[in-house]
């Protein structure tokens, strides 16, 4: 049986620079911190748990701090929270994501120049809700274009020409490539004053096209990753329509496959933040035992 491992899997760079950060803070024998959990992935917080490291998740323990550092996650947080550290004197390392980063100052400018926001993306997502939080105006949240159509609606009312909306639409860096463009030109068909930035990440657009076109070609794919992380989700969506035997796994406990002897190629992918090990464990154990 031949094993194919995708080369894009595991760790990007935004989430192995958080996860190296928290470790390295970790070292230094202070009380360390972290503002909801470091990545997706419970074993990363888990043994970062065994090392001291605690995580918060409300602005309520945040302000109860009193000692200590917090660190900001790779997903980003939203102004308030910047402005909440500083009027309390909170001491913080900055581990969002670079591109998370961008896409911050996007809405914080567009927004100022009076556009109206659009992110396409997983509402209730933390990154989505830190992006929303950069916002002068409430953004909208579109997901599936049924919410696309909604919210086009609610502008239509707002701005009967609709030429005189002026609307500014990001997305979630790990959102379906294909999907935002499907999204995007429900809005494009409405005639606003629209721009468009396609804030996924590089990262995003090759992993996925890769966990694709493996898919397409194998008997069996499995995908590796956190079960709240939404860019794993969206791996295993993709991997599911080209494959129907597609398996999702946070860790080799996970994995139960009786593997007839007509299969012959097995493609493994994971998530953002899945480490290496678990995926090395995975790939071996299937080369080993079917």
């Amino acid at each position: 049986m031949e094993v194919i491992v995708a080369k894009s899997a595991g760790f990007c760079f935004g989430v192995k620079r958080a996860v190296d950060t928290v470790y390295e803070q970790a070292k230094t024998g202070e009380k360390i911190y972290t503002y909801g959990p470091i990545i997706h992935n419970e074993e990363v917080v888990r043994d970062l748990e065994e090392k001291g490291v605690k995580v918060i998740e409300s602005k309520e323990e945040l302000r109860q701090l009193g000692e200590g550092k917090a660190i900001i996650r790779s997903h980003g947080v939203s102004k308030d929270i910047y402005d909440l550290m500083e009027e309390e004197n909170i001491a913080y390392v900055d581990a969002t994501c670079p591109f998370v980063r961008r896409i911050h100052k996007i809405v914080e400018k567009e927004s100022a120049e009076g556009k109206e926001i659009i992110i396409i993306g997983n509402a209730g997502h933390p990154e989505v809700e830190g992006i929303m939080g950069w916002s002068h105006v409430p953004a909208y949240v579109v997901e599936s274009a049924q919410e696309a159509e909604k919210c086009a609606e609610s502008l239509a009312k707002k701005f009967p020409n609709p030429s005189e909306g002026k609307v500014c639409i990001v997305s979630q860096t790990t959102f379906n490539y294909k999907k935002f463009q499907e999204l995007v030109e429900i809005f494009q068909k409405k005639g606003y004053d629209m721009s468009v930035v396609n804030t996924i990440c590089n990262a995003t657009e090759e992993r996925q096209t890769e966990a694709r076109e493996i898919a397409a070609k194998v008997d069996v794919m499995i995908v590796i990753g956190g079960k709240h992380s939404s860019n794993t989700r969206k791996l295993y969506e993709i991997c599911s329509k080209e494959c129907a035997d597609t398996y999702f796994i946070q860790t080799l406990d996970d994995l139960h496959l009786e593997l007839p002897k007509a299969v012959r190629l097995v493609g493994i992918t994971a998530g953002a933040s899945t480490p290496s090990n678990i995926i090395e464990e995975v790939q071996n154990y299937v080369r080993i035992n079917f």
